[in-house]
Formats: C-alpha cells, sequence, structure tokens
C-alpha cells in the first residue's frame, strides 16, 4: 500500500486550471479547490486542531465539504462525514460515538446544537458554522463558535501536508445502520488509492472530460467515491447538489451539467423511471450508469437499458471494504448479478461452520481487499467478529455461476426457511415488481398461527391503484413464476417503506412490525378465550 496523500496526488500541476467542481452556479478550478483546502487547514490549525482528532462533518455536498474532509487529513486529523438526513439523536450520537471536539456544521441546523449542548455533546467544544455569505448570530452556550468563512488562520508547518503511513486513520464512515446500530468503520489515505486503482480504473476508466454526479451523498463510502476521490483523482469534474436529489432535482442537473456518468441506488432508478413518464427527463450525455446499495432488480435494468439505451451496471461494496469489490461491466451486463469480482480482490463463500460450499451453492460471502477498514472504532468485539484473519465477513448470501458471475441472494439475516428450504427476499421482490401497480415491494418473514415461517410482502402501490384487485394480480403472478415455498402467504399494502439514507430497505423494522401485531393477535385470543370461561 502507498503511503501518499490525498492532497499531493488530486492538486497536480497537469490539472490546476481544470474544473474540479460545478456546483450551483460556481465553477471551482482544482487550483481555486487547492488555495480553499489550504484556507481551511489554517483555521484548524488556528482553532488548536491537533493530530488524529476527530472532526465531525455535518455539511450538505459541496465545495466546503471537499475542502474540510481533504483538510482535516492533510492535517493528519480524522475527518468524520455524518448524514445530514439522520435525525438529530442520531448525529448526536455518532458526534459522541467518535468523541469529535470540532463539528463544521451547516449554520441553518448548527442551532439544533444550541440545547443543553454541553450537557449531550460529551466531546465537542469548537463549532465552526458554515453560513454561506449569510451573517452569523450563532451563539451556542459553552462551545466555542468559528466562522468558517471570517475566523482567523494560522500558519502552515513545514512539513504540510502531513504524510501518512500506510495504517494512519484518515477518516470513520459510520454504517447506515441496515441492521440497527450504527458502526463507525476506521479508514486510511491508501484506501482510497486502493478503491481508484481496482474500481475506478477496472470499470469506471474515467477521462478528463467525464463529469460525474452521484444522487448518493458524500458522507457515504460510495457516494464519498463517486462524486469525491474517483473525480478529483483523475482529473475530471465532480457535479454536487446541495439539495435532496428528487426525480426533478436529479431531471434539471442532467439537462443543466449533463453529466457522462451517473450513480443511483435502484430506489432512484426506479423513481426516475417514474418521473420519466410524465415529463421526458433527457440522459443523453450520459455514457456509464452504476447502481449499488442494493440488488438491482432485472427488470428495472433492462428498461432503464431500454428507455434510455445506457446500461446500469450493477455491483456490490460495503462501508467496511470502502466502495465495490464486485461489479458488472461495460458490455458485459448481465442483469440479476452483481457482476464479477474485480482484480485485486478475494471473494469466497462459507456455509454456518466456515466449510466451503459447493460450486453453485448458496453461502455467505467473505471478501478481502487492501481497501478494508482497520476495524470499528471503539468496537473490539464487533471488530473482531468482522475483521477475521485479513477477510470481512459481509453478512449477504451469494452465489456463483460458471462464467464468474455473483448474484446477490439477499442479507444472512433477511433471508429464510418456508417448508425446509431458503428463501430469498431478493428474488421473490423482483418478481412482484414486475406487477405495474407495483411501486416498491420488501419481503420478510412471517409466522403463522402454528409458529411455522413464510414470506409476507409489504408492497406500496402506485398512485390510484387498488388494494383489493392488486393483491388477486399479485398473488396470480407469484403463482405463475414462484415455487408454493417461495410465494408469499400474506400482502401488506403500506404507503412507503422504511429505508435507510442509503436506499436500502430496513428489513428489521417490517419484521418488528410483524413480531408486534403477532403479540396483539395471541393478546386478544387470550382476552377471548378469558372470556368465554367466565
Amino acid at each position: 500500500m502507498r503511503a501518499t496523500t490525498l492532497f499531493n496526488s488530486i492538486f497536480t500541476a497537469d490539472h490546476e486550471n481544470r474544473v474540479a467542481v460545478l456546483c450551483d452556479q460556481r465553477r471551482i478550478t482544482y487550483s481555486e479547490l487547492r488555495a480553499e483546502t489550504i484556507r481551511v487547514a489554517r483555521l484548524l490549525i488556528r482553532a488548536g486542531l491537533g493530530p488524529q482528532e476527530r472532526v465531525a462533518i455535518l455539511l450538505q455536498d459541496s465545495p466546503e465539504f471537499m475542502s474540510c474532509f481533504l483538510a482535516v487529513q492533510s492535517l493528519g486529523a480524522i475527518a468524520v462525514p455524518i448524514n445530514m438526513a439522520l435525525i438529530h439523536v442520531e448525529q448526536q450520537a455518532i458526534l459522541n460515538d467518535c468523541g469529535a471536539r470540532f463539528v463544521i456544521i451547516e449554520a441553518a441546523i448548527s442551532g439544533k446544537l444550541r440545547t443543553d449542548a454541553r450537557n449531550t455533546l460529551q466531546a465537542v467544544e469548537v463549532v465552526i458554522t458554515v453560513h454561506r455569505g449569510e451573517p452569523n448570530s450563532i451563539s451556542l452556550s459553552g462551545l466555542t463558535v468559528i466562522d468558517f468563512e471570517d475566523a482567523p488562520l494560522g500558519d502552515l508547518e513545514a512539513d504540510f501536508p502531513a504524510e501518512p503511513s500506510a495504517d494512519t486513520p484518515a477518516f470513520i464512515l459510520y454504517t447506515s445502520g441496515s441492521t440497527g446500530e450504527p458502526k463507525g468503520a476506521i479508514h486510511c489515505q491508501s484506501d482510497v488509492f486502493y478503491t481508484n486503482d481496482t474500481f475506478c480504473k477496472q470499470v469506471l476508466k474515467l477521462t478528463l472530460g467525464d463529469r460525474v454526479f452521484s444522487s448518493s451523498r458524500l458522507p457515504f463510502a460510495y457516494g464519498l467515491g463517486n462524486a469525491l476521490s474517483f473525480p478529483l483523482l483523475n482529473g475530471c469534474t465532480s457535479i454536487l447538489c446541495r439539495e435532496k436529489p428528487s426525480p426533478e432535482i436529479i431531471a434539471s442537473i442532467f439537462q443543466q451539467f449533463e453529466p457522462t456518468v451517473f450513480f443511483a441506488v435502484p430506489v432512484v432508478y426506479n423513481l426516475l423511471l417514474e418521473c420519466h413518464q410524465k415529463n421526458p427527463i433527457d440522459c443523453s450525455s450520459l455514457r456509464l450508469c452504476i447502481s449499488a446499495g442494493e440488488a438491482l432488480p432485472p427488470h428495472l435494468g433492462e428498461l432503464w437499458q431500454k428507455e434510455f439505451a445506457v446500461e446500469v451496471l450493477d455491483g456490490i461494496g460495503s462501508t467496511e471494504m470502502l466502495h465495490m469489490w464486485m461489479s458488472n461491466f461495460s458490455h458485459e451486463v448481465r442483469y440479476g448479478s452483481s457482476g464479477k469480482l474485480l482484480d485485486g480482490y478475494s471473494a469466497r463463500l462459507s456455509d454456518q461452520n466456515g466449510e466451503a460450499v459447493p460450486n453453485g451453492d448458496v453461502g455467505n460471502l467473505w471478501v478481502r481487499g487492501e481497501s478494508a477498514a482497520r476495524g470499528y472504532w471503539q468496537r473490539p468485539d464487533t471488530t473482531a467478529a468482522t475483521f477475521v484473519d485479513g477477510w470481512v465477513r459481509t453478512g449477504d448470501l451469494y452465489r456463483c455461476d460458471g462464467d464468474g458471475y455473483w448474484f446477490h441472494m439477499g442479507r444472512s439475516d433477511d433471508c429464510f426457511k418456508s417448508s425446509g428450504q431458503w428463501v430469498s427476499p431478493v428474488e421473490v421482490e423482483a418478481v412482484l415488481l414486475r406487477h405495474p401497480s407495483v411501486h416498491a415491494a420488501a419481503v420478510v418473514e412471517q409466522f403463522d398461527a402454528n409458529g411455522l415461517p413464510g414470506p409476507c410482502a409489504f408492497v406500496v402501490l402506485h398512485s390510484g391503484e387498488k388494494e383489493v384487485p392488486s393483491r388477486q394480480a399479485l398473488a396470480q403472478i407469484a403463482d405463475e413464476s414462484l415455487p408454493r415455498f417461495k410465494r408469499p402467504r400474506e400482502y401488506v399494502f403500506v404507503s412507503e417503506l422504511p429505508y435507510t439514507a442509503t436506499g436500502k430497505i430496513q428489513r428489521f423494522k417490517l419484521r418488528e412490525r410483524l413480531r408486534r401485531a403477532c403479540a396483539r393477535n395471541l393478546n386478544e385470543r387470550k382476552e377471548s378465550s378469558g372470556n368465554l370461561r367466565a
């Protein structure tokens, strides 16, 4: 692994006059972004930042996010991006978990820190507010407040940017919480270079003329690679959007900035296709589309390619591995698969006892590569359970076919047995999503009155669709496409599904809903039985 700095690798003489960022109406060159990163570093020095201290970043996708993220690492400190979409209590939990003394935050939301800041934030001492030209009137009791745009600056040390070792922590990325409690994966600058040398070089093959846009945000591993490290390390342009990337906002970005590479999660591709039916979206500038976060339903990729004449390359990555280690490749797409293993990574499938499964069978996916995190922040037990002898337990169930394509069969804690046979929620959902009435679907395990497991489907219908005929239609398509043990026993119609901020379905919340309903029914039966006996 190389020991060099992102700062020196991004800000080279060859790229200084090229456009690094397009955001709002601003065109920021690499030279301008470099100067701003140095200014932020000087601000942090004056504020008293020391090596390996954590700096939390609560900023919208913006040039300010980029300059802060790079400046913190250039000083040998640790950047901690925090998802802006999280509720305040969740953001506060991350702040306390990482022990950040410094917070760089949008002024518009800094008021959330005002109430009992000293009592609820255990380590925070310095709050740097980004106003974007608006007057600074923020006052936080017990905390030092610094204006990002107009703060005194310190002097850079002679060794700036600080040269890291291959194992020097540079940033902590918190998992999206698809199974509940977020955990902070510790990454080094060398991990960023490794993902650039693997996924970016092998799959994206970026050129100087590329303009990339990611609807997945910068605080996530997927978005961080898409919109920061990949474009900036390759001298091309990153398109940033402060607003929540709704289909209408994405369509306007396509029209205004004409991206050539687009990154999203499956739910976003689905929303864009729906939007396109009402108001056509111009995707003519795109040469490449990437999907991750959850398995891309085959029909969705096929429909997108048919509609816009651009392939969608699905793949799999994780916060623990920083980015993708499997992917489909241009002109070699096999929809329904996560593609092939990238050069530089190893993968294996094992059963519950850790033994290798026969070729073609479903097993627990383990992955190995030099972009792996050094563990979870202050969680030795969880680290030991996930990072084992150089391998990372992904928690995903996969199978690999004879051509080397890998197929996602669900999470190890999502798959379940029905009539003694394994059911993959992903497979059942893909069938239900074929029906034109269905907007979204999620399948989880449900137990009948005898305690026997079977599939239950939570379904979101398109506006105007009725439940009764839709239930009949879904039962018919399930009967035609699935063996009996995989067919949902019940359809629960809901207005929306619970998602993480990265677009993953939070199935544990759906399972909990079913457990509560089952408990209520059991209590009602007991009360009814008691009344009869009385």
